[in-house]
């Protein structure tokens, strides 16, 4: 029986958060494997799922006013500069 997402999302955000490779995560968390995990996070973002959850987040905290945007900064690693 596949994992369920839920639990396969809290190892995938428990791999991010600690830093651990996807191959020291412990089962015995219940979160499945890592091998798991790391197949459903490579899955998930070739759909765009994180993209979407991204501008989600984003648009959720800005309509609240949580983000303060004069301290805003780009990173040219990750976004192409033009």
């Amino acid at each position: 029986m596949p994992l369920d997402d839920r639990k396969c999302l809290q190892g995938i955000l428990f791999v991010l958060y600690t830093g651990i490779s996807w191959n020291h995560l412990p089962t015995e968390l219940g979160f499945g494997s890592g091998t798991t995990c790391w197949r459903r996070f490579r899955r998930w973002c070739h759909a765009g799922v994180w993209e979407g959850l991204h501008r989600m987040l984003l648009s959720d905290l800005h309509a609240l006013g949580q983000i303060d945007w004069s301290a805003v900064c780009l990173d040219g690693s990750h976004v192409k500069a033009r």
